[in-house]
């Protein structure tokens, strides 16, 4: 099946109002351009010098979202290259990308990643780190950052409850989060599902999911 024929497909099954990150890392620009012409406009990429490789040889109306974990030391790099950085899992790198984004002059869109799973390899802020933040009303201090939401994986497992109940506590935090600050704008992004277990995480509220294998197939190392 193409590669056209595949986001079709996906297309299709996702409800109105879930959009589709086409997960693009470890393929080549030819297999972007592929989904391209297929309509597909937002692509994930982890790897700063891979993103900016890609960003140089393809449209310039791609909406390029950052997904991988990004290490303090190459902020300034993406800085004002993407639409959206959905990783964002401390505090210390969201006042970083705010600093460098108010030196660069603009407005930087982010998600908060939260660590819901039971792999400590994955990062991001705890529930109760997450809940803190907007309790003291930290987000009031970004002068150059707009939050749009927040990001989570479910623990990798077969366990199929067990991947629910980690897509629904994401999803309660970021209800949560509107309780507790309801004056917060444009704060309306659940971004959680794979290709794996993208239907769970829709189910249980995403409202964008991340989707590699089933577009792209296995990834190119």
């Amino acid at each position: 099946m193409s590669i056209a024929a595949r986001i079709q497909d996906i297309r299709l099954a996702l409800p109105g109002g879930v959009d589709l990150v086409a997960v693009s890392k470890f393929h080549p620009a030819d297999s972007i351009r592929q989904a391209y012409e297929a309509g597909q406009r937002i692509f994930g990429e982890s790897r700063v010098q891979e993103l900016l490789s890609k960003i140089n040889v393809l449209p310039d109306d791609i909406c390029w979202h950052f997904i991988g974990h990004l290490q303090t030391n190459k902020v300034r790099s993406v800085i004002g290259r993407t639409a959206l950085i959905e990783s964002v899992d401390s505090r210390r790198l969201l006042d970083l990308i705010d600093a460098e984004s108010l030196r660069a002059g603009v407005v930087t869109c982010v998600l908060l990643q939260v660590h819901v799973a039971a792999e400590e390899t994955k990062t991001g802020f705890s529930p109760d780190e997450l809940i803190g933040y907007f309790e003291q009303r930290q987000f009031e201090h970004l002068e150059a950052t707009h939050l749009c939401g927040i990001m989570g994986m479910a623990t990798n497992t077969d366990d199929t409850e067990r991947v629910r109940s980690d897509f629904r506590t994401i999803r309660a935090l970021f209800d949560r989060i509107h309780v507790i600050a309801p004056d917060i704008t444009g704060f309306d992004t659940v971004s959680m599902g794979m290709s794996g277990d993208r239907d769970l995480a829709v189910e249980c509220g995403s409202t964008m999911v991340r989707i590699g294998t089933d577009i792209f197939g296995e990834r190119r190392y």
